[in-house]
């Protein structure tokens, strides 16, 4: 989350690549620039370490910048793909897996809950409906999986469409918190599920943000700017799915927690 998390995934990403022989990495992208948004600059850092694809959340379009990307079916990165019918962007892309020598295409998908945050009252289209709907589209399309990142506040919401997934799709990964839940595991059918993955950046702070400047909003009611921590110890969350690459779906799967 901001450069901190920019530059922990700088420092920890390529050896943790390395050390899991991990093929391919999405990274969830809605909290890369200052904190809300992404630019096209600090997509390329995060290229530049390893990260294969981007997902989002209602942040995604926060800057303009990086409007162009999102609506190039090349460029690997989406936004929620429940957004309303012309909304920039696409909320769906494949893209190539080329390392460790695995070759084919790997299908991102972003979602968003029905309810996040001061965006609660703003209109979505039901998440379950649209994913049928993407899944009825691309179900005759080879690819090697298909990973579902799910940003929404309630944990009933996450559960419910990884179950609702499962044995569909690789992975449904759910985010938004910032804290990692304890509940990472391989459903029944074979889906990878995690309610919340957690986040990269500043480990003392409250979702990155420094606490002197979120405290007085909660005690005393006070209109605060956000000020991103950018010291201290550091946290790096993620997932690791083994796939089957016989049936897309998930052998295993592990929460990875580094702290630095």
């Amino acid at each position: 989350m901001a450069d901190t998390g920019i530059q922990t995934v700088e420092q920890l990403l390529p050896d943790i690549c390395s050390e899991l022989a991990i093929d391919f990495v999405v990274a969830q992208a809605e909290n890369v620039t200052n904190g809300k948004g992404i630019i096209p600059g600090d997509m390329s850092r995060l290229q530049a370490v390893g990260v294969d694809a981007f997902s989002g959340g209602n942040h995604s379009l926060h800057l303009p910048q990086i409007r162009g990307a999102m609506n190039d079916p090349s460029s690997p990165i989406v936004r929620p793909a429940n957004y309303p019918a012309g909304t920039p962007g696409l909320g769906y892309k494949y893209v190539k897996a080329s390392q460790n020598k695995l070759e084919g295409m790997v299908l991102i998908i972003s979602l968003l809950g029905q309810i996040v945050g001061r965006d609660s009252d703003k209109l979505v289209d039901n998440p379950l409906q649209v994913i049928d709907s993407i899944l009825i589209t691309e179900k005759n399309t080879p690819r090697l999986a298909t990973i579902v990142n799910f940003h929404g506040d309630y944990s009933s919401e996450k559960v419910i469409i990884g179950n609702y997934l499962d044995g569909r799709v690789t992975a449904v990964i759910g985010d938004h918190w910032h804290v990692p839940t304890a509940d990472a595991r391989v459903l029944p059918g074979g889906t990878a599920h995690m309610t919340d993955v957690g986040m990269c950046g500043a480990l003392d702070a409250s979702l990155g943000v420094k606490f002197e400047s979120v405290i007085p909003r909660w005690r005393d009611g006070l209109q605060s700017r956000n000020i991103m921590e950018t010291q201290g110890p550091r946290q790096f969350n993620a997932l690791l799915v083994e796939v089957n690459d016989q049936s897309g779906l998930a052998n295993s799967v592990q929460h990875i927690r580094r702290i630095i």
